[in-house]
């Protein structure tokens, strides 16, 4: 990562602590942040947002706390990645439907969600997104 000189250091190791959260599924620091004002939108320099970290790790609960602050299920990473598409690769079944619940596009990104269920072979995923829109 490309250090930026007009970030301070503390805010630096905020975000994380914040990273780190979603990705360990750590609710109480999560939800401490985001009620103090953090946002659910930070991504990092891989465009990976909290929500897609917390996704990808496979936690549901995380996955719909940070969407209850906002995050938006729609953002994909730097190399075109859902947080859908990520919980569907990882086999997260739990995230997946946290997701759909958030109102996630399973035809969204690339490949999209739909196109790595069929990829990986996770057919239970597959029924649960219904018919391509």
């Amino acid at each position: 990562m490309t250090e930026n000189p007009q970030i301070p250091d503390d805010v630096i190791a905020l975000a994380g602590k914040l990273f780190d959260a979603a990705r360990a599924g750590d609710e109480p620091v999560l939800r401490a942040y985001l009620e103090a004002g953090a946002p659910a939108t930070l991504a990092n320099q891989a465009g990976d947002t909290l929500l897609m970290l917390a996704a990808y790790h496979g936690h549901a609960s995380a996955v719909r706390l940070l969407g209850a602050h906002g995050a938006d299920v729609e953002v994909a990473n730097d190399r075109g990645q859902t947080p859908l598409a990520g919980a569907v690769f990882k086999g997260h079944g739990d995230v997946v439907d946290a997701l759909l619940a958030l109102g996630a596009d399973p035809d969204a990104g690339s490949p999209t969600a739909r196109q790595a269920a069929h990829m990986f072979g996770r057919t239970e995923i597959v029924d649960r997104f219904g018919t391509a829109g």
